[in-house]
């Protein structure tokens, strides 16, 4: 039996494609052991075991930026961690790390190297993480997810995704997606989210202009995120507001249109299921969203505008017009599906297989 050491966490853009890809290689491989290496503090410490695996946790340690108390004790906090993995490794019988990025991922890199096992990556993002670059550099191989990505001994794989959205027949599932979101048969949806936490420029956007959105003939499918505490909806036929969205699959089956953040996950998840989007990438950060939605601009499936020029002017001005354009909507759908992939799990494994041979 092989066992595999899958690292990384923190966010669902790290947490989804390991879980996608671990289960993906457990399909193809029933000689196959996963443990997971995160810490208490992501989205892994709740989604791992609940998927079945067993999650091993080291503490969470940022990179310092700066010079401070902080970076002080890091080298120590580091090499603890890194021990702790060698440690692991050697009583698990691990043959290769599996890395997602995060911050559980460079601890388990350097200690591969150190107990001299291969290390595989993917990099969700366009523009790579810290602890993927780090790793990187002592990596057999590394899975992108967007063509313009460019890493060390880095080839093109696509989005690592979960079933429920490589299986997704959105036609099929559309009657019930619409009957169970409360929306009308007769019109065309507009899904808009800013993920899990929200976005509140999106969401004041929106509610301002979904007057005038109804009035051109859509429907709004509102997921304002749970951390907008001064959210208010609006009070209008034909919107519907809700915080959160366990099951994402309906929302997308009954969408036509979405708006949102540029994640890496978004970004893959909408391409798999052609759905067509106008993008609206964080206005902080290193500016990996705007980087993450290049491939569906480059192939005509999405739309981009800036965080501070997304208002409620612009979509009376730009989106309105193009919702009520429905075939531009129709060739920006099958455009967004022409730039997808849908098999990315499958391809991350072949690489995974590939190097542990």
């Amino acid at each position: 039996m092989k066992t595999l050491l899958f690292a990384g966490g923190g966010t669902a853009g790290h947490v989804n494609p390991l879980l996608a890809t671990a289960d993906r290689m457990r399909e193809r491989d029933g000689d196959v052991e996963i443990l997971v290496l995160g810490t208490k503090e992501g989205l892994e410490a709740d989604l791992v075991p609940d998927a079945g695996y067993e999650l091993l946790t080291i503490a969470k340690l940022p990179f310092p930026r700066r010079p401070n108390a902080y970076a002080l004790g890091f080298p120590a906090k580091w090499a603890k961690a890194v021990r702790r993995v060698r440690r692991w490794i050697r009583e698990r019988g691990v043959s290769a790390v599996v890395g997602f990025g995060g911050y559980a991922s460079a601890p388990a890199y350097r200690a591969a190297k150190l107990e001299g096992i291969p290390v595989v990556i993917h990099e969700s993002n366009a523009r790579p993480g810290m602890a993927n670059k780090l790793g990187a550099k002592w990596a057999e191989a590394v899975g992108v997810s967007y063509h313009s990505t460019s890493m060390r001994n880095g080839e093109f794989v696509g989005m690592p995704l979960r079933d429920a959205i490589t299986g997704l027949d959105r036609s099929a599932l559309r009657p019930e997606a619409i009957e169970r979101l409360g929306l009308s048969e007769d019109r065309r949806t507009l899904l808009v989210t800013g993920g899990s936490q929200g976005a509140r420029s999106l969401n004041r956007a929106i509610v301002s202009a979904a007057p005038d959105i109804v009035a051109a003939g859509w429907q709004i499918v509102h997921l304002s995120g749970g951390r907008q505490t001064d959210f208010e909806p609006a009070d209008i036929e034909h919107y519907v507001a809700i915080e959160y969205l366990r099951e994402m699959h309906l929302a997308l089956a009954a969408a036509d249109f979405v708006t949102c953040r540029a994640g890496s996950l978004t970004v893959a998840e909408l391409g798999a299921v052609g759905l067509p989007a106008v993008y609206v990438p964080l206005p902080y950060g290193n500016g990996e969203q705007r980087l993450n939605a290049q491939d569906q601009l480059d192939a005509g499936g999405a739309v981009l505008v800036a965080d501070a020029d997304f208002t409620s002017d612009w979509i009376r001005a730009e989106l309105i017009p193009l919702l009520a354009d429905g075939e531009a909507v129709d060739r920006m759908a099958a455009a967004s599906a022409a730039a997808g992939v849908r098999d990315g799990a499958d391809r991350m494994c072949s690489l995974i297989e590939r190097v542990i041979r």
